[in-house]
């Protein structure tokens, strides 16, 4: 039996981490209402909803009342909230599917629980539309994929600029490279995309400025953002290590530093768990080794969090 090191056992995980979907059309738009197939699909958690327009548009025509509907058109919501689609499909279930996340005491958290054991939000039911497009809380892309293609790479520049203080690492990319990254996105190729993230996270040679985390908060609706899954995202300078000193910045003195009313402690989680790519992260992870390890495709840490008792 071969060994592997832990973070390449890790990094299996999250790359074949999955969720199944049942994707039903909207049913103001169907011709037989909600009585049209339902789209089933185990689709990777790190990447992103739009891909599946073309296919899902094909599979829906014969049900679409308006048969001049646009692949590009489509758009996702999960009871009535639209979902952004520059957020990585795992990132979506995590905030919204209302699902418990793993823990590392948990003993249903492998992929092989038997039916019974699994959470009763999968699988994740979306709604797909192709009309009413909401312009006040989604761009909408256009029919070459630019405007997917832009978001994810203005993504990776703005990790890279945090991580080295310039984005010369993407802006440094070969042509070839470029389109490679963008390519291993789009059809989830791990043995493409690696070589060339690892360009980006050592480009410089140098240790890390800033690390790219973003807070994903729950939180009621305001005038500015009435309806947009009441999301607060919170996002500073959080640097690998603490300031004035050598130690490594954890998670929890991260969060006790961006968000001290929710997390008193930096140790212990008391009134919210961190959560990444679907499991609770222990509060005394080294921000630098998840940013390293578990970081999305676009470089960042996107973690949310899921309010206790």
């Amino acid at each position: 039996m071969t060994f592997q090191p832990e973070s390449t056992r890790l990094q299996d995980a999250i790359w074949d981490g999955s969720v199944p979907l049942d994707i039903r059309l909207s049913p103001q738009e169907c011709r037989v209402y909600d009585k049209s197939d339902p789209y089933l699909i185990q689709y990777p958690r790190l990447s992103y909803l739009p891909f599946l327009l073309s296919r899902l548009h094909a599979f829906f025509t014969p049900f679409l009342i308006d048969t001049d509907a646009a692949p590009h058109g489509g758009w996702f919501s999960y009871e009535d909230v639209p979902l952004k689609w520059h957020y990585p499909l795992g990132l979506l279930y995590d905030l919204f599917s209302g699902a418990p996340p793993a823990q590392a005491n948990d003993p249903d958290k492998d992929d092989h629980s038997s039916p019974s054991q699994r959470p009763s939000t999968l699988p994740w039911r979306l709604t797909l539309h192709f009309t009413d497009w909401p312009g006040d809380q989604l761009v909408q892309p256009d029919a070459e994929g630019k405007v997917l293609h832009d978001a994810l790479i203005n993504s990776v520049k703005e990790a890279d600029f945090l991580r080295n203080g310039t984005a010369k690492g993407i802006m440094s990319l070969s042509k070839d490279d470029s389109t490679q990254l963008w390519n291993a996105v789009q059809h989830h190729d791990r043995s493409i995309f690696d070589p060339i993230f690892q360009k980006l996270l050592y480009a410089q040679g140098a240790p890390l400025r800033h690390i790219p985390l973003k807070i994903y908060l729950p939180s009621s609706p305001s005038a500015s953002e009435p309806s947009t899954g009441h999301l607060r995202v919170v996002q500073s300078l959080i640097s690998p290590s603490l300031q004035g000193t050598k130690e490594p910045q954890t998670l929890g003195t991260a969060l006790h530093a961006l968000l001290p009313t929710l997390f008193p402690s930096r140790r212990t989680p008391i009134l919210a768990r961190p959560v990444l790519h679907g499991a609770v992260v222990p509060m005394s992870a080294q921000v630098e080794g998840l940013l390293r390890e578990v970081a999305y495709l676009d470089g960042w840490l996107h973690i949310g969090l899921v309010m206790m008792g």
